[in-house]
């Protein structure tokens, strides 16, 4: 299962979990990095703290206070991590990644800046919350699941829903050392680069890249078909022409699914055609 994890995702979660592992050797109490010198230099400080450097920015995103904190964002990380780093490529995933890891940290500077209070900042919370905007974005009419209700609901929902519980959270629950501003933030940065690669789509990281994977897919398939190929019998004509019929009709079940995507995305595919182009991107 491991293997099957895109490589920027994986790589992420293996250097968050690490990084993790660090802190318990280097703490007595994980809950308070700032007390070994890993949590001290890699924390991101309020701006005018002497101990604030610029590539906290980046190492704050990789540092967290308890087992839940980093539980909880490894698994949403790699829940939607997966699905829009197959689908953006890993360029433009780790690049959107990390931008919105550092618009939360400047979102969290910000508040810091209005409400007098300077505790480090850590966490992975903002850059995969922009994950999860990414993905509602994307796939805003997927269902999916959310603990406790006991249907789906649109992807889309699913966002505004965690966006409302964050901003609610940051009004009400002032003073409770969570980061709730920064949050949002990521997914306030989150959606700015995706309008901007969505109005700039000549660029390398545009959102019509994920045509792409689709033709992946198509190229997979075509090798999986060649390769499992058998040996008909011989002199056994009848399997060659049953053979031939049968490729040739797989081939135009997925070329037509591909046009369709491409003439009107993938959210205009039914189930069974999801179902179908999933089935051929799993057959190498």
């Amino acid at each position: 299962m491991f293997q099957s994890i895109p490589k920027i995702t994986k790589n992420l979660l293996i250097i968050n979990v690490l990084v993790f592992i660090a802190l318990l050797v280097t703490t007595p109490d994980y809950r308070h990095p700032e007390y070994s010198v890993l949590g001290m230099y890699g924390s991101l400080h309020y701006f005018q703290d002497p101990s604030f450097h610029l590539y906290q920015f980046i190492t704050y995103q990789f540092l967290h206070g308890g087992w839940s904190h980093l539980f909880f964002n490894m698994f949403a990380l790699w829940m939607f991590g997966c699905v829009i780093e197959r689908i953006w490529g890993a360029k433009k995933y780790l690049i959107y990644y990390l931008l919105c890891g550092i618009g939360a940290g400047l979102s969290q500077e910000v508040v810091q800046l209005l409400t007098d209070s300077y505790n480090p900042t850590i966490g992975a919370s903002g850059a995969v919350y922009g994950i999860l905007l990414a993905f509602g974005m994307t796939f805003p009419e997927e269902r999916i699941f959310i603990f406790p209700l006991p249907v789906p609901i649109k992807a889309k929902w699913f966002v505004c829903i965690y966006a409302g519980i964050e901003l609610f959270s940051a009004i009400s629950s002032a003073g409770d050392d969570v980061a709730h501003m920064a949050h949002l933030g990521g997914m306030l940065f989150g959606f700015l680069l995706i309008r901007y690669w969505q109005k700039h789509p000549g660029s390398d990281f545009d959102l019509g890249s994920g045509q792409q994977y689709f033709a992946r897919m198509k190229r997979n398939f075509e090798q999986h078909q060649r390769q499992r190929r058998p040996e008909p019998r011989s002199g056994s004509k009848e399997a060659d022409m049953e053979y031939n019929a049968r490729k040739r009709q797989n081939q135009e079940e997925v070329d037509r699914i591909l046009d369709k995507i491409r003439k009107s995305g993938y959210d205009s595919l039914s189930k069974d055609e999801k179902q179908r182009l999933f089935d051929a991107s799993r057959e190498r």
